[in-house]
């Protein structure tokens, strides 16, 4: 029998990477050919990409008016390959905006739905969640208060636990990190994930480096700062942003070794939120949104935090500057807290450090890929069985 054809989808970034190692699991379980929209950890799990995410990957409901021509692109090729290979089901990572659309195409097709990584509709538009009751078949959530939220509307979901736990480790020590990118271990690390989107680098990176230059003046001796680049980013050109005489290090494919050896975390709020909390590092969160996508979301948001780690937790665990208060002055000043050598500043950082405990417990224990390759595959041999008769 010829291989069993499956469409899986991702958007973005982190996307991307646990969509490819749910590809790698579902092939250790079944002959399947894996084709769909991802980017580079996709195809280096031998998922076919027929378009790349890069097309479609914006953040913010102004910005997305712009790319509606390739996203409208990619949407239908996604569609008119499916209808070609007839895969029994598509799984759906996240992307909300572009994978409800899709899903309900795909269904008046015929094809079944599986979401993998629900989305946080219970923080933002929580009404959509009747979407993905009428358009999936199951619904795969990875934050543990998530499954009573998507039961309670009536969606077929399972609690997997986060794709992250046990796969987050640093590979270097501090001592071994620093001599890898020339830093001196006796002084402070900052490191800063500041997105893996341009658009935004292009509302952080301003507010980052005024941040940084007041932090330089303030503190005894000028921390280190190490930039980790995301894939995909143009590390060039974000290197330009940064003042050439501070001798930062842009670190590309090394992300959790720089956070493993920073004193402190400046982080985009999203997934790296959760990594930085695997690794055990205090954390200052930040992000913006341009001032119009701004104001058309607040009224949508029905929680009280933005990062993940204060919503895992439901208490505010580390500091989040969002839209307004993200600005040099806030930020320099949260830093200066948790960089302190006095008491206090030690005191702060331990409150922190315990809080990230907690959350790494609420995250439930590894294997959460593997768990949703058992679903699927368990999803998938009934319908063979059902189609056989």
């Amino acid at each position: 029998m010829p291989p069993i054809p499956l469409l899986l989808s991702a958007g973005e970034a982190s996307g991307d990477m646990y969509a490819a190692r749910l590809a790698r699991a579902l092939k250790q379980r079944l002959d399947v050919a894996i084709f769909g929209m991802g980017g580079p950890q996709m195809r280096a799990a031998g998922v076919e990409i027929i378009t790349d995410y890069s097309e479609v990957s914006v953040v913010g409901i102004t910005e997305v008016l712009k790319r509606l021509p390739s996203l409208f692109r990619a949407m239908r090729r996604l569609v008119d390959e499916a209808e070609r290979r007839r895969p029994p089901l598509a799984i759906l990572t996240d992307f909300p905006g572009f994978h409800l659309r899709l899903a309900r195409k795909l269904r008046r097709k015929g094809i079944r739905n599986v979401y993998y990584i629900c989305p946080q509709f219970w923080a933002w538009r929580p009404w959509r969640v009747n979407l993905v009751r009428r358009r999936f078949a199951l619904a795969l959530c990875i934050f543990h208060f998530e499954e009573k939220f998507y039961a309670d509307a009536g969606v077929p979901v399972k609690f997997i636990g986060h794709p992250l736990v046990g796969n987050v480790k640093a590979t270097l020590t501090r001592e071994f990190f620093c001599k890898k990118y020339a830093l001196e271990q006796g002084n402070q690390i900052v490191t800063i994930l500041p997105g893996s989107r341009r658009g935004e680098i292009a509302h952080h990176v301003p507010v980052l480096v005024g941040a940084l230059s007041e932090i330089r003046q303030s503190l005894p001796g000028p921390p280190q700062i190490v930039v980790a680049v995301a894939p995909g980013l143009d590390g060039p050109w974000l290197e330009t942003k940064f003042p050439s005489d501070w001798h930062v290090r842009f670190i590309k494919e090394d992300t959790y070794n720089a956070l493993a050896a920073a004193d402190l975390a400046i982080v985009s709020s999203g997934t790296a939120t959760v990594e930085t909390a695997l690794l055990g590092k205090p954390m200052i969160v930040v992000y913006r949104l341009s001032p119009l996508t701004a104001r058309l979301a607040k009224p949508l948001v029905r929680t009280r935090f933005f990062s993940m780690v204060n919503l895992i937790a439901g208490r505010a665990v580390v500091p989040e500057l969002i839209q307004d208060a993200f600005t040099p002055q806030r930020l320099a000043a949260e830093a200066a807290n948790l960089l302190s050598a006095s008491q206090e500043g030690k005191n702060r950082v331990e409150v922190l450090s315990r809080g990230l405990e907690e959350v790494r417990s609420l995250l439930g224990p590894p294997g959460a890929v593997e768990r949703a390759a058992d679903e699927i595959a368990k999803l998938l041999n009934a319908a063979r069985s059902n189609a056989m008769g």
